[in-house]
């Protein structure tokens, strides 16, 4: 995979039910979830954005913006403006319409 599925261009909510070991699973926002308090999720957008969606106030999202860019067949790299998060690697795994599997990382400077 030498560039992002179409699929993943969307916003995803975090179905961290199916969540297995270091495995992180989402699912498309409009998903039927079971109840929670609160979803984070990430948005990926053709044009290199990146959004890591928080769980705010009120258990309402709040976007929190960044880019990715590919490092490697697979694998994204997403930092964040003004370095309000950590940058991270992620290891796509699986990914259509109705599901994104990914391992996450520290990224390495």
């Amino acid at each position: 995979m030498n560039q992002l599925p179409n699929d993943i261009f969307q916003r995803w909510g975090h179905s961290f039910e199916e969540d297995t070991g270091d495995i992180t699973v989402y699912r498309p926002a409009e998903y039927e979830f079971p109840r929670a308090r609160g979803r984070a999720g990430i948005e990926f957008k053709p044009d290199g954005t990146f959004i890591d969606w928080a769980i705010g106030p009120a258990d309402a999202s709040r976007g929190i913006n960044g880019h990715w860019q590919m490092e490697d067949p697979g694998r994204v790299r997403v930092s964040f403006e003004g370095n309000v998060r950590p940058s991270r690697v992620l290891d796509i795994l699986q990914c259509d319409a109705g599901i994104l599997r990914v391992r996450q990382q520290p990224a390495s400077s």
